[in-house]
């Protein structure tokens, strides 16, 4: 049940009544008809902009339009008045029972109330994290995995066909230096003193890897030259590196669906394919680009270079896919896993990377623009980066990692749930500050554990229920008398759960699981905000002493709000509280 969806079938139904008698001209679009909370919530309890987005179209005015609107709305048993306001707005109130009816409708579903078939036959590949293999992940890629989990969930809820991938960077130089760092500790593992020279990775992760290679290959490797052992270090070590990465995902409560890796990719013969195949379109040329604008690097030349015209599809410039060694590019790779991508049949991508990869949006765009004739939208989500703070102070590196705080450093001194709920606090593109002492405390300014104590709230009314011998199962609890509710601070409640069915079509369009966690606090306020005035309004209480019809009505109400906050929460990652310590 959707009831802003009910509302506006109700308003496009009206309108269409006023085409057939001829006061609305037929043939308009009612696509950006919409129905909303209003800003004010002293206004109504919904509002639609009909009459302003219909008004130059039907070349009428406003006003009038609304005030037609109205007349035909408030035949509608559900509305109580329809009011036309400012230009041509129109304000609505609904009867108690509209509201009342959306507890059921909660309860009746479970926690499948809000999902949404918006995204039906839709096949999205969310990119996530794909961090290079050479060491632990950082904070960074915390908020990258958590941010991709939460979205590529949210847009299951709304009914797509959702696959979690991550892309192994295992080609290029800086698996190489790996293998090098690791070859280094295996020296280490056979007795002799590590040469952790200036370039190689300093971290103390790589101590185990060199202890496994000494595992397998003993002392054999020792008086071989770097030619001889370097191709099998390297796999070995990105292959435990790999296995790092996955423990450490799985720590964090992610699970990706496929790995893809760009070793395989390159040695397939893909980059010659998929420039070929763009070469054929006339995208790849001989050409010489124009200098960098501003003071130019002291290697620079002009050159002519195998070019891809990303131009054409709406970049700045054109891209080079190959060095002057006549080797590829970085970009060059990326072409054949977006064109792989493309050809396994995805309706949409997505790709998560951090800021520093802003300059790289356009030329990936281009490049799936043309490969996919412009059938397959990619979108590209920058991760933002996160403050770490502690006892006032900015939170120290890891000495494992060597360089950086882990993502294990992060859930270890503060949790999985909470680091999964503070990392969805901020919009992705805006920076984050993580402070280990207030994601801790228990407060209303914390919003983990507001919204966890809502949770955990309803669960104790539950019990207290049972203790009293009241049945408060869900089947039972959605045959109550819902009539019963109908105080203002009651109906808040139900009308705040009523929203969550369009938030969550708001959140999955908008690509924004941020606003699920927004949301979440909201509703836990409410909960929060009933239980507080029954402290002083004995009626407002949820389990009403010798009234058992009065108390199922209000426990449905709680144990409604507990459906959509554990709704939520799932799809943000974390484990709903039944009570807290």
């Amino acid at each position: 049940m959707n009831l802003f969806s009910d509302i506006r079938a109700l308003v496009i139904d009206s309108l269409a009544a006023m085409q057939a008698e001829g006061a609305l001209p037929a043939g308009l679009d009612m696509t950006n008809v919409a129905v909303e909370p209003p800003r004010d919530a002293a206004h109504g309890d919904m509002a639609t902009n009909a009459a302003m987005v219909l008004a130059k179209p039907a070349g009428q005015n406003p006003r009038a339009i609304a005030e037609a609107l109205a007349a035909k709305l408030a035949a509608d048993p559900r509305i109580v008045t329809a009011e036309v306001a400012g230009p041509g707005f129109l304000n609505l109130r609904l009867t108690p029972a509209a509201w009342q009816g959306v507890v059921a409708a909660a309860l009746a579903a479970g926690r499948d109330f809000g999902r949404s078939a918006m995204g039906r036959g839709v096949k999205v590949n969310v990119e996530f994290v794909s961090a290079n293999p050479t060491g632990p992940m950082h904070v960074g890629h915390t908020r990258g995995a958590v941010f991709g989990d939460a979205l590529a969930a949210l847009l299951d809820f709304a009914g797509h066909e959702v696959t979690r991938e991550y892309y192994i960077n295992d080609a290029g130089a800086q698996v190489d230096v790996l293998a090098r760092s690791a070859y280094e500790r295996y020296r280490e593992a056979n007795g002799l003193s590590p040469e952790i020279r200036e370039g190689l990775y300093p971290g103390d992760y790589l101590i185990p890897v060199g202890e496994a290679l000494k595992a397998k290959y003993g002392t054999s490797l020792l008086d071989r030259h770097e030619g001889d052992w370097l191709a099998e270090v390297r796999e070995f070590a990105t292959a435990e590196m790999m296995a790092m990465i996955r423990a450490d995902l799985a720590l964090l409560g992610v699970k990706m669906d496929v790995f893809s890796s760009e070793r395989a990719i390159t040695a397939s013969g893909r980059v010659e394919e998929a420039i070929a195949t763009l070469r054929g379109m006339d995208l790849i040329y001989e050409g010489m680009l124009e200098a960098p604008k501003g003071k130019l690097p002291d290697d620079w030349e002009e050159r002519e270079q195998t070019l891809f015209r990303s131009t054409a599809h709406g970049d700045d410039v054109d891209r080079p896919v190959k060095k002057s060694d006549g080797s590829w590019t970085y970009f060059a790779p990326d072409i054949a896993y977006h064109w792989d991508k493309v050809k396994r049949g995805y309706d949409q991508l997505i790709d998560i990377l951090g800021a520093d990869h802003g300059g790289y949006v356009k030329r990936l765009k281009a490049v799936v623009s043309a490969l996919s004739a412009g059938r397959v939208p990619l979108e590209v989500k920058l991760i933002q980066m996160v403050k770490l703070y502690k006892n006032g102070e900015p939170f120290k590196m890891s000495k494992r990692a060597g360089t950086f705080v882990t993502l294990r450093d992060v859930v270890e001194q503060a949790g999985a749930d909470v680091t999964r709920f503070v990392m969805l606090t901020r919009k992705n593109d805006a920076a984050l500050d993580f402070d280990f002492d207030k994601v801790l405390e228990q407060s209303k300014d914390n919003p983990v554990f507001y919204v966890q104590y809502a949770h955990a709230r309803v669960c104790s009314v539950i019990r207290k229920a049972a203790e009293a011998g009241i049945a408060a199962d869900d089947t039972t609890l959605a045959r109550a008398d819902f009539a019963r509710l109908s105080h203002e601070a009651e109906l808040a409640l139900a009308r705040k759960i009523a929203e969550w069915p369009r938030l969550v079509e708001i959140a999955a369009r908008g690509q924004e699981p941020h606003r699920i966690a927004f949301y979440l606090y909201e509703l836990a306020s409410e909960l929060h905000g009933l239980w507080n005035r029954g402290n002083e309004e004995t009626g407002l209480r949820f389990v009403q002493d010798g009234n058992i019809p009065a108390s199922q009505a209000k426990i449905a109400l709680a144990r409604a709000t507990a459906v959509v906050i554990s709704a939520g929460l799932g799809i943000l990652g974390v484990t709903p509280a039944e009570e807290m310590r």
